[in-house]
């Protein structure tokens, strides 16, 4: 959004006005702040810079300082009235302007000087309306984006700058770009960035070629605009409608997530605590069969990198406990342990916490060599004699000693039962009630050989286990 000034070029196209360029060409896009009509031979001390100074050349003696003396208070450049004092410009006048780079316009006779400053004043005033419409139609596009988020801002605020918007967080760290391809240009500001903290609340620059503005949002971070053209005041404006919005829009979205995140920590305590159908009302849920993700690192950063994951996630317990659906697996570091459906969620986040202090992501899978070393070995036995520790605990058996007595007879009842002491219907109904507890199929050779070794690796399955 570019709002063109009123520039000498401009009055130049009008042709009611009938002037013509008798030097200085190369400045007559310089903005017109205002139009000056002075006989004296140095009107310098009423000006403020910027001006077109309108003259006859009444009292004008052709000395040079005059041009040095106008150059050097910055006006935009110099209108000579003809027809009165003078025919035409004097020679000398249009030389100094030319070596000066000062624009010199010749005004017919026919021209009066009011009417040049009411066509400046016209269109200074057609150019603050516009200005005005197009900050408050700007700002109300922000303001519809910024009510989808700031993501929706961060993209309407580039198209409106014609340039690239950086949204960049507290530590640095860049939050959104647009358009994606802007966020290279992080490093170039990072310097300015962190001289701004706790400092001025703005700044404006250039870097690498682009004129850039960095806005404070408070406690957010910061807004980066850039662009290869300045900013004008209208984008101004905008910039700084923009930061007000993102702050909000920025602490908004940061009230929300918090929110977000302390409904879903809730959610998973339900599902840890069998609530599965209650919590599959409330939040979307991978299918099963899933697996369990016990995640190490700092909670908000994992969750970050979770967002957009097919995994339902919450921090617990200064962890991050993540379910996803099999076969899933994120880069971070932790434990994690299958479940074949949300009955056995609760178990699974178990043995995914016994590994979650590792460096890298271990998965556990029930084999023995994925297990070694030692310390895993450990994890895996407790975790899969865990359920009949438990159940022996409340003493309604003794499943963990018959257990060990019957792999230790090769499954024969008889014996075992025998070395039990108890019948063999009871060894048989401890028996499947340790598959059940255990979900395993004890007909299987593998299996029995991982129970014992379990057993073995606790220190139970060596010697005699009186029932």
């Amino acid at each position: 959004m570019v709002l063109v000034p009123v520039t000498l070029r401009r009055l130049l196209a009008d042709p009611t006005l009938g002037l013509r360029v008798l030097a200085g060409e190369s400045g007559l896009d310089r903005p017109v702040g205002w139009v000056h009509v002075s006989e004296l031979d140095d009107p310098t001390p009423f000006l403020e810079g910027g001006e077109l100074l309108l003259t006859t050349g009444l009292r004008l003696s052709g000395e040079p300082g005059y041009v040095t003396r106008l150059t050097a208070r910055g006006l935009a450049g110099l209108g000579f009235g003809i027809g009165l004092s003078h025919a035409e410009a004097p020679t000398a006048l249009v030389r100094a302007a030319a070596d000066a780079g000062l624009p010199l316009l010749e005004v017919p006779r026919r021209t009066p000087f009011i009417a040049i400053s009411k066509a400046v004043s016209a269109a200074l005033a057609a150019d603050s309306y516009a200005e005005v419409t197009a900050t408050n139609a700007a700002q109300q596009e922000l303001t519809r984006a910024a009510l989808r988020g700031p993501d929706a801002a961060v993209r309407r605020l580039a198209r409106l700058l014609d340039g690239f918007v950086l949204l960049v967080g507290r530590g640095g760290e860049l939050v959104r770009a647009a358009p994606a391809a802007a966020a290279e240009r992080l490093p170039s500001v990072a310097g300015e960035l962190a001289r701004l903290r706790g400092g001025p609340a703005s700044a404006s620059f250039e870097v690498d070629g682009q004129h850039v503005v960095v806005q404070v949002l408070r406690d957010q971070g910061f807004l980066v605009a850039g662009r290869p053209e300045p900013f004008d005041r209208t984008s101004g404006h905008v910039l700084s409608a923009a930061a007000s919005l993102l702050t909000l829009t920025v602490t908004r979205a940061h009230g929300l997530e918090s929110e977000r995140r302390k409904v879903h920590t809730a959610c998973m305590r339900l599902l840890l605590a069998g609530q599965h159908e209650l919590v599959a009302g409330i939040a979307g849920l991978p299918p099963e069969p899933v697996e369990v993700f016990a995640l190490t690192g700092r909670p908000d950063r994992v969750l970050d990198a979770l967002d957009g994951s097919p995994a339902f996630a919450a921090e617990l317990d200064g962890l991050v406990v993540a379910i996803g659906p099999s076969g899933w697996s994120p880069e971070l570091a932790g434990g994690v342990a299958p479940a074949a459906g949300y009955a056995e969620l609760a178990q699974a986040h178990r043995r995914a916490m016994w590994v979650a202090s590792k460096t890298e992501l271990v998965r556990f899978r029930g084999d023995l060599v994925s297990l070694l070393p030692a310390e895993e070995a450990q994890a895996f036995a407790a975790a899969v004699l865990e359920p009949l520790l438990r159940h022996d605990e409340t003493g309604r058996g003794d499943l963990v000693a018959s257990l060990a007595e019957w792999l230790r007879r090769h499954g024969q009842w008889d014996p075992a039962a025998a070395r039990l002491g108890v019948h063999r219907h009871t060894l048989r109904n401890r028996i499947a009630k340790v598959a059940e507890l255990t979900g395993r199929d004890l007909d299987d050779p593998d299996v029995r050989a991982e129970l014992w070794t379990a057993l073995r690796l606790r220190g139970l399955g060596s010697g005699g286990v009186r029932a």
